[in-house]
């Protein structure tokens, strides 16, 4: 399927499109056992197509080739480890052989696209139409501060620049920084350019101290900014690394229904809204259910998180049999299936680069690539 408004041949770089793509999920943030990124071949490749779909397998790479799609954006990576041998011997291998014959680059956008707020567990949220939604195990270690000091006529402009290039966030708050008052004192040596102050003469300055808090993956930007709206020749700035969480990414997902729903009518809710075949699920509760937790692909780490945050129904999949019983009837498991509750990301990652490219032909994988059935 066509995601283009247009179907006029246009040209671009990979690396364009996976830009774009890591804006939305920056791949610091996916788990260390994960691979996302470029795993087969060169960002500077041109391209005249996409195919996104969420796993990459023999099938998808046919269609590819037959769409003339230069590029397979998928979310599980085809390769998770090292690969040894290239005798056809697994799907990974042939799947990976067919792609390069072929001159077919693949990117993958895996848990870091389940990290970020705006992805694949909002496409859930979406789905189900829950609304005040919040992250349900926030991540820890990705903020950095950013501390700069600057003369004082000059402070708004570093701040404003900092703030564009994305610093100042803290949860439902931009444009936030400390700012403190001070004497800078420097003597230049004889082969400085001062900005005030004379060679080999000790100068002191009003300075600000200014203090602002970022992600870590917007780090080379802002500092990038910072010193382009800085007056002096050498910028005095220090970072630190910070243990605080992120309230904007983590695993999971809590929202609330718009309408209080009995345990019957949500699960038939949940099985019409996912597409799903069906839901294995623990004792429905007696009350009304209202709080809602989510989580795409393998959720069942988050069970005591879905619990502590008092939700009444957790949606997620591939619990094994034991592990309900966890449940203790403090919470609803609803397991759906892997491919049920990832299935929109295809949906997702068109609509975020259809808004970007709106010239750029893009194409959904027609290919069920469920490897689960149902009888």
């Amino acid at each position: 399927m066509y995601l283009a408004n247009s179907f006029a041949t246009y040209k671009m770089q990979i690396k364009q499109l996976t830009k774009a793509l890591e804006r939305l999920a920056p791949p610091s943030l996916q788990e260390s056992y994960d691979n996302s990124g470029l795993l087969i071949g060169q960002e500077d490749s041109s391209i005249e197509s996409a195919l996104i779909c969420l796993d990459c397998t023999e099938d998808v790479v046919s269609e590819a080739i037959k769409l003339k799609a230069g590029l397979i954006i998928a979310h599980h990576p085809i390769i998770f480890s090292g690969l040894k041998r290239f005798n056809g011997a697994n799907y990974v291998q042939r799947t990976v052989e067919l792609a390069i014959r072929n001159n077919i680059a693949v990117y993958a956008i895996h848990t870091n696209l389940d990290n970020v707020r705006s992805g694949v567990n909002a496409m859930i949220a979406k789905k189900l139409g829950l609304s005040n939604t919040s992250i349900l195990q926030a991540i820890k270690g990705k903020l950095l501060k950013l501390v700069v000091f600057c003369p004082e006529d000059q402070a708004e402009e570093v701040r404003n620049a900092m703030w564009t290039a994305g610093a100042g966030q803290i949860g439902a708050y931009d444009q936030c920084s400390f700012n403190s008052q001070g004497n800078g004192t420097f003597r230049p040596n004889e082969s400085a350019n001062p900005y005030v102050g004379k060679v080999a003469e000790l100068h002191s300055e009003k300075e600000q101290r200014i203090e602002m808090i970022l992600p870590d993956w917007v780090l080379k930007d802002v500092v990038s900014a910072m010193k382009d709206a800085h007056p002096y020749e050498e910028v005095a700035y220090d970072l630190y690394r910070l243990e605080n969480e992120n309230s904007q990414i983590g695993a999971g997902m809590l929202g609330e229904l718009e309408i209080e729903m009995n345990g019957q009518d949500f699960l038939k809710h949940l099985k019409s809204s996912m597409n799903a075949a069906m839901v294995r699920h623990t004792r429905i509760p007696d009350g009304p259910l209202k709080r809602i937790a989510i989580c795409g692909g393998s959720g069942s780490f988050l069970l005591s998180n879905a619990i502590r945050a008092k939700a009444d129904v957790f949606v997620t999949a591939d619990f094994k049999y034991h592990q309900f019983f966890d449940a203790e009837d403090k919470i609803m498991i609803a397991d759906i299936g892997h491919f049920e509750t990832e299935q929109f990301t295809v949906e997702l990652l068109g609509d975020e680069l259809r808004q970007i490219f709106p010239k750029f032909a893009l194409h959904f994988t027609s290919v069920n690539t469920n490897p689960i059935n149902y009888f």
